[in-house]
């Protein structure tokens, strides 16, 4: 056959290819969007590297609600607060879906927590709230903790004498010790080995999650879970942090006191004990370790990002931690512990924290959502188990309620008396009915480790803090931020 023919061909049979997809795409009155291509969708008008950004500028031309292919699946993205809003509380009940997240959904095959869905979710989640209040979650208990691990970071910063480190594992253990102490009744030395391993995988984790790669799985895990890639890494770190889990999950099974429980394992022990007749529970030993998993990855990654992250800012902008200084000497002073009955009267350390969290836009695009039933939302009629993408940049980065928000700004959380100001946009832990479990240990922590270590230690960078990059290094799942190293001189040699 002549190659002009097989050519002609090839482009009839893509352009019909074009036409029945399209045909597809317009069922269900779906939002606009950009005509995806068969197969791969609309990957080829996103940057990999920076997906949330390329989702931005498709906003611009397509409006706050609007479908985006990826790979095959179609979804829903919402941008800007009034859109998230409408649809997250005002619909809670219908976008409280956990959206496909292939990657996640082949390592914990929907188990858990965070990737659960319908009744299991429920369930899980209902039971994890009320333990976890239970055993101090927002109370005085849970704050003592937190104090005294403070103390211990301090400590471990100390060993350093002053001189330059790579502060990413000290600065996550502290928080990973306090969801540790609720979880497994048990805090471990920074030197633990163990415990050193666990860190680092978490932290790989994490960067994995974020890098280009994991974008191509997501929107092809069909074909790429076969080929050769650092997805293999991820689900191989998962299965070693789950068999870690399993060992304390026996470890307490052998000492079980029903009449004492000491922990959220030993508590959901006794739940699967309760429910052990009945054949359709969700409290089993799978569902335990995936759910201890996510409260110990959750609670420890967001935290432990955020203050690494936020350390690099404020060696960038030393007037800042100047002021920081001067409110912790006029507040706190030199002879006791910060506490949280602190915060309200530290409104600038307050505003800079929440100014930390805005910027860094830790997770840009949430964790996807899918509506569960047939949804009419504005003029658009929704299917059943559509995933939702809810765009938090597009809230943290409002123009109108962040005024320059590509700039770090503490005064984006001050009012023109210099009293801090809170602000409905600030959704860093996301919103509605699948908002983070833990956002007021998570909000604790931040206070309370920046506010004892800056009582403690002066920064200092090894660099002009001119030529200090802030800009994440990943732009994925996480903002994960760039390497750097950090001297923590001791407040009192200086």
């Amino acid at each position: 056959m002549d190659s002009s023919v097989v050519t002609a061909l090839g482009l009839v049979l893509c352009l019909l290819l074009i036409s029945v997809w399209r045909r597809g795409y317009g069922k269900g009155k779906f939002p606009p969007g950009p005509t995806p291509l068969p197969i791969i969708g609309n990957m080829l008008q996103l940057d990999t590297k920076n997906i949330n950004k390329s989702i931005c500028l498709l906003a611009k031309t397509y409006g706050p609600v609007f479908t985006l292919c990826l790979g095959s699946e179609r979804a829903i993205v919402l941008h800007g607060h009034k859109a998230i809003k409408e649809a997250l509380i005002g619909h809670g009940d219908a976008f409280a879906g956990r959206g496909s997240f292939p990657v996640s959904d082949t390592i914990n095959k929907g188990l858990g927590l965070l990737f659960s869905n319908g009744e299991r979710w429920k369930q899980i989640r209902r039971f994890s709230l009320m333990t976890l209040r239970n055993f101090g979650m927002g109370k005085r208990s849970i704050e003592e903790q937190v104090q005294e691990e403070a103390k211990c970071l301090v400590e471990e910063l100390k060993k350093t004498k002053g001189l330059p480190c790579d502060p990413t594992i000290t600065l996550g253990s502290a928080p990973c010790n306090v969801i540790c102490s609720v979880v497994f009744q048990k805090r471990f030395d920074y030197q633990d080995q163990k415990f050193l391993y666990l860190m680092e995988l978490l932290n790989e984790n994490v960067r994995i999650l974020s890098s280009p790669w994991i974008q191509v799985y997501n929107s092809f895990p069909s074909l790429v879970h076969y080929l050769p890639g650092i997805h293999h890494k991820l689900i191989k770190n998962f299965h070693d942090l789950s068999a870690f889990v399993l060992e304390r999950v026996k470890e307490h099974q052998a000492i079980l006191d029903v009449n004492d429980p000491r922990d959220f394992i030993d508590c959901f022990l006794m739940k699967m004990e309760q429910e052990k007749q009945n054949p359709q529970s969700e409290f089993t030993i799978e569902n335990l370790v995936q759910t201890t998993l996510d409260l110990f990855g959750a609670g420890t990654e967001t935290t432990s990002t955020t203050l690494r992250y936020g350390f690099l800012i404020l060696l960038k902008y030393p007037h800042i931690t100047k002021k920081i200084h001067e409110e912790i000497d006029q507040v706190i002073g030199q002879n006791q512990s910060p506490s949280m009955k602190d915060r309200s009267n530290m409104p600038y350390t307050n505003a800079v924290i929440n100014e930390i969290q805005r910027y860094i836009d830790l997770v840009p695009a949430s964790v996807p959502h899918a509506v569960t039933e047939d949804i009419q939302f504005r003029q658009y009629l929704i299917p059943k188990g559509t995933t939702i993408i809810p765009l938090l940049t597009s809230v943290l980065y409002d123009n109108e309620e962040f005024p320059n928000p590509d700039q770090f700004d503490p005064h984006h959380f001050l009012d023109e008396r210099g009293n801090f100001k809170k602000s409905d946009y600030f959704v860093p832990f996301a919103t509605g009915k699948r908002a983070c479990v833990g956002q007021s240990l998570a909000q604790m922590e931040l206070f309370l480790f920046f506010t004892t270590i800056l009582q403690n230690f002066t920064l200092k960078p090894v660099i002009d803090p001119n030529d200090i990059d802030i800009t994440p290094v990943a732009s994925g799942f996480n903002h994960v931020p760039p390497s750097y190293e950090i001297c923590f001189l001791s407040s009192k040699s200086t």
